[in-house]
């Protein structure tokens, strides 16, 4: 009777159990056998292009496959790896680790493979293994405007440069493929498989011209070689719409000059330096438009001048000059344009190197952009204001000095430097990118006189191998020795800037070399450069010559110039 109770107790709790595991938990059991049959791999989005401004593609994403596994299924990772790590050609060692790890339900076998290695590794029929649809990200120009194209990561994540500041608009959504497999690894026929279509990301349409930017690589490349700097940059920019038309990186060296990787730096937007004359064109245009002094106002200039301690000169030797304020701008006299500071004074002077756009970056928003180095009003001294009108004890970029030619060129209203000119979403929609409103510097009037005293820069003073045939060019040269500055050997920055035409400016340019060594004026090394670019770019974008000769410019004063001594031509 005690065995037949307990008999019955016994069968009682089996049938219970049967009842949860049946009905109650069904569903739990259910879900725990899909889980594990079931495999999720996740869909990257194609990622959208980037397109120089007349649809010419810089960067593209390509369709490729990627080689997965399931280590939970594969009982001879060693194997495997011998089998598949000459044919995706990744190091087997560390294949065979991954395939190892069973407690992984999804590993990288080969990423982004072509065509012909997925064909192999199909042929092995090894159970486990499997394939995702990626893209591969290609630059059809291949080192073109590379610096400012960036580059991405293997999972197609922006890592530099335009790349990594659109990244989010260039992603797009991911998508997701279900597939459920039996325990070997292989697909069950009419089992569970769903794909979620990945949405591609957006493409962006720039502002470069590719042919003006390789026209600047090459030229650039050259005079690098020729100068035998350790690099250099050059920036073409539209007068009216702030538009950048070419951003060039050049690096050198003893291997020679090269146009500049991706994963080197877009100097023109990062990398600051002491901009030395070419800025003397803000301390002139404060104190003329302070009516401080005009273009006619004459100064008796030293050979030298003593502020706070330190020494300025001229550099070729002269007795005492009586020089008007073109001329001093156009020999391009250290000590003459700390004199003209000198009238500005510290507060306006601040106030113009800042309106200019020192201090601050320019809302490019490009990534490691750097709003320059200038000292506070209040940590201004006397030998700073010897230093700084003249452009040495201050630093910018590239593209912060060009832009204060254009702000000149465009009348004195600045705008803002544009690069994106408008963005195109999956379904093919334009969205365009408004440039930005002018913003007033200097009056008309005074950016009128600069072009002017600018012009006699080019025709006659120390930027003349800036000239373009056909053209009126206004322009400045400018040549900074580098920190330490009392401690040989010395080392140079040489640039010059300027826009043309003159008289109807259109564009804007500025070339830097870094470190030239056959010669380290600014007229010597970067004014060649600037006339090929800038040659190029006017014809590129159709300007009309003005003028049928190099020919005469205006002249900026009213009378004879007393020029009685030769001035530096930096």
């Amino acid at each position: 009777m005690l065995l037949a109770l307990v008999a019955a107790v016994a069968f009682g709790a089996v049938v219970a159990r049967l009842a949860v595991v049946q009905v109650a938990g069904a569903e739990q059991y259910r879900e725990l056998g899909m889980d594990q049959r079931v495999r999720r791999v996740g869909l990257a989005a194609e990622r959208g292009g980037i397109f120089d401004r007349n649809g010419l593609a810089l960067a593209v994403s390509s369709p490729a496959e990627t080689v997965w596994a399931d280590p939970r299924v594969i009982d001879d990772p060693i194997g495997y790896a011998h089998a598949l790590a000459p044919v995706v050609g990744v190091d087997e060692a560390s294949l065979a680790e991954r395939l190892a790890a069973t407690d992984k339900s999804f590993v990288y076998v080969a990423r982004q493979v072509d065509d012909v290695t997925v064909s192999r590794v199909r042929s092995l029929e090894l159970p486990g293994i499997d394939f995702v649809p990626e893209s591969r990200r290609e630059y059809p120009a291949e080192l073109l405007a590379a610096p400012v194209l960036g580059f991405v990561g293997t999972d197609n994540n922006g890592l530099a440069g335009l790349e990594s500041q659109y990244d989010e608009l260039l992603t797009g959504t991911p998508g997701e493929l279900v597939v459920e497999r039996d325990p070997r690894g292989r697909e069950i026929p009419n089992g569970n498989r769903q794909v979620t279509v990945p949405e591609r990301g957006s493409d962006i349409v720039l502002t470069l011209d590719e042919a003006i930017q390789y026209e600047a690589e090459q030229a650039l490349v050259e005079q690098v070689e020729r100068a035998d700097a350790a690099g250099g940059t050059a920036v073409v920019l539209d007068v009216d719409s702030g538009d950048i038309l070419a951003l060039a990186s050049v690096t050198g060296g003893s291997d020679g000059a090269r146009a500049s990787s991706s994963r080197e730096h877009n100097r023109s937007v990062t990398d600051v330096y002491e901009p030395g004359s070419t800025n003397k064109v803000i301390t002139v245009a404060g104190a003329i438009e302070e009516g401080l002094v005009g273009p006619d106002t004459h100064l008796s200039v030293p050979m030298t001048t003593s502020l706070g301690g330190f020494t300025f000169e001229d550099h070729d030797p002269h007795a005492d000059a009586w020089w008007s304020v073109s001329d001093i701008l156009r020999e391009s006299s250290n000590v003459g344009t700390i004199m003209i500071g000198g009238k500005l004074g510290r507060e306006h002077f601040d106030h113009y190197v800042r309106a200019f756009g020192f201090g601050s970056t320019t809302g490019l928003g490009f990534p490691g952009e750097p709003p320059g180095i200038i000292l506070p009003l209040d940590q201004y001294t006397d030998s700073s204001m010897g230093s700084m009108p003249i452009g040495n004890g201050l630093a910018v970029t590239a593209l912060q000095m060009v832009n204060v030619y254009a702000t000149i060129a465009g009348a004195g209203s600045q705008r803002t430097p544009r690069l994106v000119a408008a963005t195109i979403d999956e379904d093919g929609t334009r969205v365009d990118m408004p440039a930005s409103e002018p913003r007033e510097v200097i009056s008309p009037g005074t950016a009128a006189t600069m072009t002017t005293m600018l012009q006699q820069v080019v025709a006659e003073g120390t930027g003349q191998n800036a000239a373009v045939p056909g053209y009126p060019v206004a322009g400045k040269t400018g040549t900074a020795r580098k920190p330490p500055y009392d401690e040989p050997p010395y080392q140079y920055v040489a640039s010059f800037a300027g826009f043309a035409p003159a008289d109807n400016p259109r564009l804007a340019a500025i070339v830097v070399l870094d470190e030239p060594s056959s010669a380290i004026y600014g007229g010597e090394v970067a004014a060649p450069a600037f006339a090929r670019i800038m040659q190029f770019a006017l014809r590129q974008e159709r300007v009309a010559s003005s003028v049928p000769v190099q020919g005469a410019v205006p002249s900026a004063t009213t009378g004879t110039s007393n020029v009685t001594a030769s001035t530096p031509p930096e």
